[in-house]
């Protein structure tokens, strides 16, 4: 028997904070049953997992003794990594140019937009070099990739004479082992691009699908906001004249409390083939040491690592007050319904929120039977949560996500 998938359901609690902006400025909102929530995007979500610098980062995971590779996500890819180092490197610029925009068009294709736009900069004039090699939308390559890239860029412009023979030279290249070699890097996509996926439309490139499934975090509560008002003090204007009060600058923005379910889904056997490149259904037989060090650190990352703006004047840092976490063979199932209606925040809303999900697990469980291995860490009324929850399934945060490595690592599942 195995267990592919691990639910994390979190709980987490955030006064006077304005966590995720819509394009307007106001905190991000979501009807959802009898009741308009506050919401945070799952990509706002991922970025700050992703990003996290501190202890127990994902950037700092090593195997067998050195970093794993880190994924860039940029329009500037070609352009940082490729043709800068070229002209750094003595090449000539309108050949590194050249020879970087054909690079970036084999590796990642080029759609007929992307083509029209070339066209018509080639018949304004010669569009400046560096927005010869970016890309039209954000890209996701691995530090693998784009070294092995800049060291194909370095032999081509060897061997390369006159900038126009550039389009000729890059695709007979590609035509012999470079295509391959390019695709056997191993982790060439880096460890962002095995969690959360990337998306390519060439041939050359792998595609990869995202083992790690991050759904919209929304508060259990009706939404709760506030406009705060607030002023800019001008220090060398502040008490010289009695006409002038100090003020620079006076503005308003919006503030949001609320107490966000979280929901996470890893499918561990895509997860296992993306990072040792072994085919998902073989995942038991490969190395799952990397990957449970991976959903170890996830774990705690999830927990404790807050997204958020306006960070300088509202310091939205918090920890989880539950997590849960399942492991399982049946479809994922979000505990989300459990909030369908708006727990009452009268009194304390987080013993409600607990019986509500109490409430709710247990209605599952009966209904479609408790298949989940479970365990939990949780702050408060824990008693609460009982009745779905005994006990014995409570650890700590660091004891729950050493029993998720164990988890994945286990070989009879």
């Amino acid at each position: 028997m195995t267990r592919p998938f691990l639910q994390l359901h979190t709980l987490t609690s955030y006064p006077a904070s304005l966590l995720n902006r819509d394009d307007a400025g106001f905190a991000k909102r979501l009807p959802f049953g009898d009741g308009s929530r506050i919401r945070i995007s799952s990509q706002c979500l991922k970025r700050h997992w992703r990003t996290f610098e501190g202890e127990g980062s994902l950037g700092s995971i090593e195997s067998n003794g050195a970093l794993v590779p880190k994924s860039l996500r940029s329009r500037r890819s070609f352009e940082a990594r490729v043709l800068k180092p070229l002209v750094k490197g003595g090449v000539d610029r309108d050949l590194a140019t050249e020879v970087t925009h054909e690079l970036m068009k084999q590796v990642l294709g080029e759609s007929p937009k992307a083509k029209a736009k070339k066209a018509k900069e080639e018949e304004e004039g010669s569009p400046e070099d560096e927005l010869h090699a970016r890309t039209g939308q954000i890209t996701v390559l691995g530090e693998p990739e784009l070294e092995f890239l800049l060291q194909q860029a370095r032999t081509l412009c060897a061997e390369i004479e006159n900038p126009k023979e550039a389009k000729k030279a890059v695709k007979q290249h590609f035509k012999g082992e470079a295509k391959k070699n390019l695709a056997d890097l191993e982790r060439g996509a880096g460890l962002s691009a095995a969690l959360f996926g990337r998306m390519v439309t060439s041939d050359i490139l792998a595609r990869g699908d995202a083992a790690v499934h991050v759904a919209h975090a929304f508060t259990v509560n009706s939404e709760s906001a506030e406009p705060d008002y607030f002023t800019a003090v001008d220090d060398l204007l502040s008490g010289e004249d009695d006409r002038e009060l100090g003020s620079g600058h006076i503005g308003s923005t919006e503030l949001t409390t609320g107490l966000f379910y979280g929901y996470v889904v890893v499918d561990l056997p895509l997860l296992v083939s993306n990072l040792e490149g072994c085919s998902r259904r073989d995942w038991l037989s490969a190395d799952r040491e990397l990957a449970a060090q991976v959903m170890e650190r996830l774990a705690k990352i999830i927990a404790t690592v807050s997204p958020g703006a306006k960070v300088g004047s509202t310091a939205p840092y918090s920890y989880a007050h539950w997590v849960l976490a399942e492991m399982g063979e049946a479809q994922p199932r979000s505990l989300a319904n459990a909030f369908l209606k708006p727990v009452p925040v009268q009194g304390d809303l987080i013993d409600n929120t607990y019986k509500a999900v109490a409430d709710h697990l247990s209605d599952l469980d009966t209904n479609y039977g408790a298949v989940e291995a479970r365990r939990f860490t949780a702050l408060g009324p824990v008693d609460s949560l009982a009745a779905a929850l005994p006990s014995e399934q409570r650890v700590s945060l660091p004891s729950l996500a050493d029993w998720i490595g164990g988890q994945v690592r286990r070989s009879d599942g």
